[in-house]
C-alpha cells in the first residue's frame, strides 16, 4: 500500500466531510448541502465505502479526501496530503524510485500467492493424500462443494517440501517463497514448506488481493491448532478482516457487521446466507481493524464463542472499539470559557450470546433461524459483561453484588456520553436491586491526597474526585451545603431536630445524606454535640478521619458568607434539609417502579410488594409537603 493509499485508508470520508458541511444519511452514502456553491437543495453526496464524494449539482466538483481538502482549503496536492497524514497518524516519506520497485515486488508476492492457492486446491480435490481433510469440511464442517471452491480451500500436504519443490518449478526462488511465508528457514541453512498436512484458507485483503493463509491442522498432535502466515510485507494480522472482501457489500446492506472468531465461523454463516460476518482471525480486535469496518457500518455485533477465551476477546475488543470507531467532536464551554473537545462513540457495539455451547457455524447448521434472533436479541456490552458476570451466581449475595458493581462500573465511567453513563448505571442499579446512589459512591477512584498536617498520602473520597471531574448533583449539592452551614454553626442541628419534630417529622440523621462521606461527616457533627469533654469544633478536629480531610477541605474552603440574623440561616438550612429529603423520596420512588418493571417482565410474584412501597414512598412525600407548607410558609 502506497503512503496516499494509506492515509485515504485511514481517512474517514464521512468525518472529514462533516467538519465542513451537515450531512445526512440517504441509504449507504450521506448528503448535505454543496459546499462550493450556494444551493438550498442538497446535492452533494458523500460515499463512504468508495471513500469519494461528489455535486451534483451546480459545480460538478468530486473527488477523494485529498482533492476535498484542496478544494476547501486551496491548498495543493501536497499541502493537502500532508495535513491529511498529520490526521491520521502517518508519517510520509519522501518518494523514491524504490517505491517503485516495492510496488512491482508485492504484486510479485501476490501473484506468487495465487498460484500457491491453487497448489493446495489441487491438492485437497485431486490427491489421495487430501480427501482426509476434503472429509473433514464436507462431514465436520459441513461444507458444500461450492463452498469450499468459492472460498479458495485447500490442502498442504504431509511433507517437508511439496510447496516448496512444486513452486521452486515454476519459477520461484527460496527467497521469495520466504518473503511470501510460504517457507521457514532451517537453522542448518536451506528451507522447508511451514504448512504440513493442514487445512490451508486462503487470507485476502479487503481488495480481494492475496496477503497470506491460514491453516487448521488435521492431527491433534500439530500444535497450534491454527497456524498463520508469519508478518510479511503483505501479511499484517491487525490490519486484516478475514472474509471482509466477501462481506462488503452484505454489511453495507444490512448496515450491520457481525464479527465471529475463526475462519470457518465465517464460511459456515456465508454458506447459510448471513454474509454480513468478518473475523479478526483469533486475536484482540485492533484499531485498523474496526477502522476498516466502519466504512461500512457503524452497527456492529461480537458473536464470538461461549467459551472462556471467546468471552476475554469480548472484553479485549471493547477497548479498541472505544478508541477507533467513529467519534466526533463535540464542542462544549467549561466554567474557564475554554473550548474542549469531547470524545463521543458514534457506533451501536453490541454482543450476541451463543447457546449451548454452540459456536457461530454450528448455530447456523442447527438452526438457520435462530442466527437471525441471536443477532437480533444482541445485547450492548455493558449489559452483557452484567449478565456474563451473573450467570450462575447468587445477587442476594452482598459480596456477589460488590464483585459485580466493581467490574461494571468502569465499563460504565469509561462511557464519554454522560447519558449512557446515567442509563446505564441505572440499569446496574435495578439489575443488583440497590440504590442508584450507593453506585455513585463506588465509582473509580485514582489520585492521591496529602494530609494537611502530616503531608502523608490519604485516599480521595469518591465524591472530592466526582468533583473535580463532572458537575455535581443536585443531591451532592444541598448535602454540601448543609454540611457546611453546620460546620460552621453546629448548634443550629439542635433548633432543626426540634423543627422537624413538630411537624411529625423525625429528626436529622444520617439517613438524610446519600453520599457515604456524608453520612459519616454528619455523624461525626451529632457525636461532637453529644460529647462533653470539649468544644464541638476541636472533637471534630481530633476525630476526623484522613477519608474524612478532603471534604472537609473542600466544604470549608468555598468563601461563604452566612447570613448574621440566624434565624435566616435556620430558615435556609430547614429548606435545604427538606428538599434533600424530598429528592430522596423521589429516587426511592424511581428505583421501585424500576423493580416493578423488572417484576412485570419476569412475571415475579413481589410485584404487588413493590406497588405497595411505591405507595407507601408516595405518601411519606404529601407528609413531607404538608411539613414543607408549615415550617417554610409562616417563617
Amino acid at each position: 500500500m502506497s503512503q496516499i493509499d494509506d492515509v485515504k485508508a485511514r481517512i474517514d470520508i464521512v468525518d472529514l466531510v462533516s467538519e465542513t458541511v451537515k450531512l445526512r444519511r440517504a441509504g449507504k452514502n450521506y448528503s448535505g448541502l454543496c459546499p462550493f456553491h450556494a444551493e438550498k437543495t442538497p446535492s452533494f453526496i458523500v460515499s463512504p465505502e468508495r471513500g469519494t464524494w461528489r455535486c451534483f449539482g451546480q459545480c460538478g466538483e468530486g473527488g477523494d479526501a485529498i482533492s476535498f481538502v484542496m478544494k476547501k482549503e486551496g491548498w495543493d496536492f501536497s499541502e493537502a496530503l500532508r495535513y491529511l497524514a498529520g490526521k491520521a497518524g502517518v508519517e510520509l516519506q519522501t518518494f523514491s524510485p524504490q517505491q517503485a520497485v516495492e510496488k512491482e515486488e508485492h504484486d510479485n508476492l501476490r501473484n506468487l500467492l495465487e498460484e500457491a492457492v491453487t497448489f493446495y486446491r489441487h491438492q485437497l480435490l485431486n490427491t489421495p493424500a487430501g480427501q482426509e481433510a476434503l472429509a473433514y469440511l464436507r462431514d465436520k464442517r459441513f461444507m458444500r462443494a461450492e463452498t469450499i471452491e468459492a472460498w479458495g480451500l485447500g490442502y498442504a500436504p504431509l511433507a517437508w517440501d511439496a510447496a516448496l519443490n512444486h513452486l521452486n518449478k515454476n519459477g520461484h526462488s527460496p527467497d521469495e517463497l520466504g518473503e511470501a511465508g510460504l517457507v521457514s528457514e532451517r537453522d542448518s541453512g536451506g528451507y522447508f514448506d511451514r504448512f504440513r498436512n493442514r487445512i490451508m484458507i486462503p487470507i485476502r485483503d479487503e481488495r480481494g488481493r492475496m496477503a497470506g493463509f491460514g491453516a487448521r491442522s488435521l492431527s491433534p498432535e500439530d500444535m497450534p491448532k491454527f497456524l498463520n502466515s508469519p508478518e510479511t510485507a503483505l501479511f499484517s494480522k491487525s490490519h486484516l478482516l478475514y472474509g471482509l472482501d466477501r462481506s462488503r457489500k452484505p454489511i453495507r446492506s444490512a448496515d450491520q457487521a457481525v464479527i465471529v472468531e475463526g475462519y470457518f465461523d465465517v464460511i459456515g454463516v456465508h454458506q447459510a446466507g448471513f454474509e454480513n460476518v468478518v473475523s479478526p482471525m483469533g486475536t484482540a480486535l485492533t484499531e485498523d481493524q474496526m477502522r476498516l469496518l466502519k466504512r461500512f457500518s457503524r452497527r456492529i455485533v461480537l458473536a464470538l464463542d461461549p467459551d472462556a477465551a471467546g468471552q476475554h476477546a469480548v472484553m479485549r475488543g471493547l477497548e479498541a472499539a472505544r478508541q477507533s470507531l467513529d467519534r466526533t467532536a463535540e464542542i462544549a464551554f467549561d466554567a474557564r470559557g475554554l473550548l474542549r473537545h469531547e470524545a463521543r462513540l458514534q457506533a451501536d457495539l453490541r454482543v450476541a450470546s451463543m447457546p449451548d455451547g454452540l459456536d457461530p457455524d454450528e448455530v447456523v447448521q442447527r438452526d438457520a433461524g435462530q442466527w437471525s434472533e441471536l443477532i437480533a436479541a444482541a445485547q450492548p456490552v455493558v449489559v452483557h459483561v452484567m449478565h456474563a458476570l451473573a450467570d450462575g451466581r447468587d445477587l442476594e449475595d452482598a459480596k456477589v453484588k460488590t464483585e459485580i458493581a466493581s467490574q461494571v462500573l468502569p465499563l460504565i465511567e469509561d462511557l464519554p456520553n454522560p447519558i449512557e453513563r446515567d442509563t446505564y448505571r441505572q440499569r446496574l442499579a435495578r439489575f443488583l436491586h440497590l440504590d442508584e446512589r450507593s453506585l455513585i459512591e463506588r465509582r473509580p477512584v485514582t489520585g492521591k491526597k496529602m494530609h494537611p498536617q502530616t503531608r502523608q498520602e490519604v485516599s480521595r473520597p469518591a465524591e472530592d474526585m466526582v468533583k473535580k471531574n463532572q458537575p455535581a448533583s443536585a443531591v451532592q449539592l444541598l448535602e454540601l451545603h448543609c454540611l457546611g452551614v453546620l460546620l460552621r454553626r453546629p448548634g443550629l442541628l439542635y433548633r432543626i431536630d426540634r423543627l422537624l419534630q413538630e411537624a411529625s417529622l423525625s429528626r436529622m440523621g444520617f439517613e438524610d445524606f446519600g453520599y457515604t462521606d456524608h453520612k459519616e461527616l454528619f455523624r461525626l457533627i451529632r457525636q461532637s454535640l453529644e460529647q462533653d469533654d470539649s468544644q464541638p469544633d476541636e472533637y471534630l478536629l481530633d476525630h476526623l478521619p484522613d477519608s474524612l480531610i478532603g471534604v472537609v477541605e473542600e466544604i470549608l474552603g468555598k468563601p461563604v458568607k452566612l447570613d448574621p440574623v440566624e434565624e435566616r440561616v435556620l430558615d435556609d438550612l430547614i429548606r435545604t434539609v427538606l428538599k434533600m429529603r424530598r429528592l430522596g423520596i423521589d429516587a426511592s420512588i424511581n428505583q421501585l417502579r424500576f423493580f416493578q418493571e423488572d417484576a412485570q417482565e419476569q412475571g415475579d410474584l413481589h410485584e404487588n410488594t413493590y406497588m405497595e412501597l411505591v405507595n407507601r414512598a408516595r405518601h411519606s412525600r404529601q407528609m413531607l409537603d404538608q411539613a414543607n407548607r408549615k415550617l417554610t410558609g409562616h417563617r
